[in-house]
């Protein structure tokens, strides 16, 4: 009730009383009897009685009203206070905004230093170790078959057939491919349990056994021990997956991050031309000399075991995962070259308190997570773009399909060679153009031009298979190696890189884990896979890849964001906001 309305109801009680006075005092001054008087004033003085009451509320609904007034003020001087306290907060957010900018500016004016490139190469020894073990197979395929047959037969006197000493090899590559599951899976734990640099110390000891268990096949008279060798490898491979991309996208500036996970991928191909190079009759491809080629597997572990001690362990896993501050301050001036690291602290801190619900979480929860969900299944189908694009169907049968489309054995050979070559120059090309062309773009640029040429593929091998015409073969060697060319400008090393980016300090291991044990069973079901693949249908081998070719390169269009030149924070925000567009 307002205060007008209180005097109004007052002024109307008053003039009622007034009148009803009026009317008795009159009532008064023409009557003379004694007993109606003095009910008539009996009358008056209760009137004057509820008059009075009356001014008393109307006193008490003042009151009131001056109180509610009182706190109106209170209240408006309250929003006055909250409003000048919400412009505080908004320049202060500016001035936190424009920080950041120039913190992350000076991130981004951060070099490359002598100790930074030699921890990326001691770490990057693991990547090489597993291009090195997925080529080396391929070459000596005859040889291996061969020293089977002979074991075969001297164990039960009679000849293996043809289809079971094809399996045998078959298990023999694809071994390599269920130890890599296996060691990729328990990267997210090892990283946790043991540090990014201390398991990557302690595979070694899983990649010398390997090796040593593959160069003493031969002397030792049994392919069983080759198969366990290869589950051994695969192992300490599937670890190295797991644990070099996450060590090196953690030691990495924000500015050469794409740039040198790029190295990741260069580190496989030259592993992998190694391996051919090595694997050719003239040198290590002979029936004497495989065993020797498959043992090279022990120089990089032995190098590795050499080099790695003297680098630091990942600044953010110190800080964040072990809240040893001044640890990592050590670790990032040495990997600086500076004492000057205070940005990356802040960075490493922010990051730290954008992922604070999500620290230490286990592969259950981070599946079971609705924010990490998006950027899971981009990691994944990343992953899966890599192996399913047939990629390895060319490492792992290059030989073979070379012979196939009608080139000699000799001449089926350095084709081979001639794709570890390629894949080597187009993956250094690559290296500049991740952190000025971005992630998603040189994906997509990848998967197009893969697309392309695996229907050139296919169409090379129907011409030929109908026509007879020779020089198909020569297209169809010439369209593989511009599926390799496009393979490492994309979906070669981005895989690897984005799946670090895309998760902040807490959930990386666990996704890393999840992603290469992914990669890892898509490198499996391809090696078991093609040989059936390829007789199946034959001149339309390459169809299959093809059509998931396409249905990634769409995926990539509508879900993949960029995360070039984006701290891990802005990254995790991404997701927290919407989808990662």
């Amino acid at each position: 009730m307002s205060y007008g309305d209180i005097s109004y109801g007052l002024q109307k009680q008053v003039s009622v009383m007034s009148m009803n006075l009026s009317a008795k005092l009159d009532d008064l001054q023409r009557g003379d009897r004694h007993l109606e008087t003095t009910v008539a004033l009996c009358e008056i003085r209760t009137q004057l009685q509820e008059l009075t009451k009356s001014v008393e509320s109307c006193q008490t609904e003042v009151s009131e009203v001056k109180r509610d007034m009182v706190a109106i003020k209170h209240e408006l001087d309250t929003v006055q206070q909250v409003k000048e306290e919400i412009e505080e907060l908004r320049e202060y957010v500016d001035r936190l905004e424009e920080h950041t900018h120039r913190r992350k500016l000076r991130l981004l004016e951060q070099g490359l230093t002598f100790f930074l490139t030699y921890a990326i190469f001691a770490a990057v020894l693991g990547m090489l170790q597993f291009g090195y073990n997925t080529g080396v197979i391929n070459a000596p395929e005859v040889n291996i078959e061969n020293f089977m047959k002979d074991v075969y037969k001297d164990r039960y006197g009679e000849d293996i057939s043809e289809e079971f000493i094809q399996q045998l090899y078959s298990v023999a590559v694809s071994i390599f491919a269920i130890g890599g599951m296996l060691g990729g899976f328990s990267g997210g734990w090892m990283a946790n349990r043991f540090g990014r640099k201390g398991g990557l110390l302690l595979n070694n000891v899983l990649g010398i056994s390997g090796a040593c268990l593959m160069g003493f096949t031969k002397m030792s008279h049994s392919y069983e021990m080759l198969f366990l060798g290869r589950f051994i490898i695969g192992v300490n491979c599937g670890l190295n997956t797991s644990l070099v991309p996450m060590y090196i996208s953690e030691i990495a500036p924000l500015n050469l991050r794409g740039g040198l996970g790029t190295v990741n991928q260069l580190a496989v191909t030259v592993g992998l031309l190694l391996s051919q190079v090595l694997g050719i009759e003239q040198i290590l491809g002979t029936n004497d000399g495989w065993p020797v080629l498959l043992g090279l597997a022990i120089c990089p572990a032995i190098l590795q075991l050499l080099l790695l001690p003297i680098c630091p362990e990942s600044p953010r896993y110190l800080l964040i995962t072990k809240q040893w501050e001044e640890e990592a301050r050590k670790a990032l001036r040495r990997l600086r070259a500076s004492n000057q690291v205070e940005e990356d602290i802040e960075e490493m801190r922010a990051e730290e308190r954008a992922q604070q619900s999500e620290s230490s979480i286990s592969t259950i929860e981070l599946i079971c997570s609705p924010t990490l969900r998006a950027p899971l299944i981009i990691g994944i189908v990343m992953q899966l773009s890599q192996q399913f694009s047939g990629i390895n169907a060319v490492f792992y049968y290059s030989t073979s399909l070379f012979m196939s489309s009608g080139l000699t054995e000799e001449s089926a050979k350095f084709a081979t060679i001639g794709i570890g070559a390629i894949m080597v120059v187009m993956t250094l090309v690559s290296i500049p153009l991740m952190d000025r062309t971005g992630r998603r773009t040189l994906h997509l640029y990848g998967l197009g031009g893969m697309f392309i040429f695996s229907i050139f593929i296919t169409i090379s091998f129907l011409i030929k298979a109908r026509e007879m015409i020779d020089w198909m073969s020569y297209l169809s060697v010439v369209s593989t190696l511009a599926f390799v060319v496009f393979f490492a400008v994309g979906p070669g090393s981005i895989p690897w890189m984005i799946t670090a980016e895309l998760f902040s300090q807490g959930p990386r291991p666990s996704a890393m884990a999840i992603a290469v044990l992914v990669n890892w069973m898509a490198n499996f079901v391809v090696g078991i896979g093609f040989p059936s693949l390829k007789t199946a249908l034959e001149n339309y081998t390459f169809l299959p890849f093809s059509v998931f070719l396409a249905i990634f390169w769409i995926f990539t269009y509508k879900k993949v964001p960029e995360t070039k030149n984006k701290t891990f924070e802005e990254i995790l925000a991404l997701f927290r906001h919407g989808n990662g567009r």
